[in-house]
């Protein structure tokens, strides 16, 4: 029987969001709102590479379409800053250009999963990608491997063979990740390519937070272990302050590549020129600069942030992982969610991240330094943690 009026079942079962439905809450708290439970920074993007920035007079076809693929100009300078990086000698066919990594992990899984297809997803996961692989009639399968610490590959390895079906096609791996701020050393990512060899599976490497690594840790891109499986999404959003612009893009296979570039077309159709340019900007401008004053300044405030909070510092992206069981009443994460809302502090669910309903993620860029620390306090009182 038709559903009308009604959605389909997997897209109704979404949550509308899955960072918080506490803003008017904190709002009604009479406080200053401290956003800690959306990813973002409040720095404003390199000098050269802001909107105000932009003249039509020096970006040909600023107003029109860009090419489905990108910018020419552009891919040449991803082509440009992939070599830098990993060594990896990648051509424009193996590139495209979208609104922002989410747009990019959306044309992966929209061209390799079909409809009962699994995807087996290393958990805490960046949340939107069970919504994604849901959207495309595939089942997002949590791998929840990576909340106490980072594993071993042995570890990894079993955690991946108990949940592999065959409907398995593709494994998803953030690092850096988000929400935990840690980064899976070589052993685990070589573990992990070699069970996508055996099993003849995709990789998705989710590498937004690339850019943002700490102290003597060390990130390694997936690609590099296994090019010839793997598409990798990565985010001016995230590397250079950006995230209203929406400008990413996905490196992978060349063949494969083209039937992502077509869920580009049916989706987006291409990225927003005016972005492209700006982050052709940045690429070619202050972009480094901006990235090494960006980190050092996220460092310092994550580690300050973890030592109030009693974990440990972390080893990039831009967030922490917290478990609040010991600090539960008999209202669960809610109460202490709401309890944080009443002193103007939002704070992310942990089981929009997985199979994790008595954790919470904090981001530590979305506000100034004074700001977050006024948050990430009243936090700590409320687990206990103060110092």
């Amino acid at each position: 029987m038709p559903r009308h009026p009604h959605a389909s079942p997997s897209i109704a079962a979404m949550p509308a969001s899955p960072y918080s439905n506490l803003a008017g809450r904190a709002a009604a708290s009479g406080r200053p709102v401290v956003p800690l439970h959306v990813g973002d920074t409040w720095l404003l993007p390199p000098a050269g590479s802001r909107m105000e920035d932009l003249r039509a007079a020096d970006c040909p076809g600023l107003h029109n379409y860009a090419p489905v693929r990108g910018l020419p100009a552009l891919l040449d300078a991803i082509v440009d800053r992939t070599r830098a990086a990993t060594g990896e000698a990648v051509t424009p066919d193996q590139l495209l250009v979208t609104g922002g990594a989410t747009a990019g992990l959306s044309a992966v899984v929209g061209a390799l999963v079909a409809p009962g297809d699994e995807v087996l997803i290393l958990a805490p996961y960046w949340p939107l990608i069970a919504g994604i692989v849901a959207t495309f009639s595939g089942v997002p399968v949590a791998v929840p491997v990576l909340h106490d610490d980072v594993p071993s590959p042995e570890a990894l390895l079993e955690a991946l063979r108990a949940r592999l079906t065959d409907r398995t096609v593709a494994v998803y791996v953030n690092t850096p990740n988000n929400p935990t701020g840690r980064i899976l050393p070589a052993p685990a990512l070589e573990a992990i390519a070699a069970f996508a060899r055996d099993h003849d599976l995709w990789l998705v490497a989710d590498e937004v937070y690339d850019a943002y690594t700490y102290g003597d840790a060390v990130h390694v891109p997936l690609r590099t272990l296994a090019p010839d499986r793997t598409f990798a999404a990565y985010s001016f959003s995230k590397t250079y302050g950006m995230a209203g612009n929406r400008a990413g893009y996905v490196v992978g296979p060349a063949r494969p590549m083209a039937d992502v570039a077509k869920i580009g077309v049916y989706t987006l159709y291409s990225a927003p020129t005016a972005s492209q340019y700006a982050a052709l900007a940045a690429l070619r401008g202050q972009g480094d600069a901006w990235v090494a004053d960006a980190r050092a300044r996220y460092a310092e405030v994550g580690a300050e942030a973890a030592a109030r909070l009693g974990v440990p510092a972390p080893q990039g992206s831009t967030f922490l992982f917290l478990d609040a069981s010991p600090a539960l009443d008999d209202r669960g994460l809610a109460g202490l969610l709401g309890d944080c809302a009443d002193r103007g502090v939002l704070v992310a669910p942990g089981d929009s991240f997985g199979p994790f309903p008595h954790h919470l993620r904090l981001c530590y860029t979305s506000v100034p330094r004074e700001q977050v620390l006024e948050g990430v306090d009243v936090v700590a009182a409320l687990l206990g943690r103060s110092r």
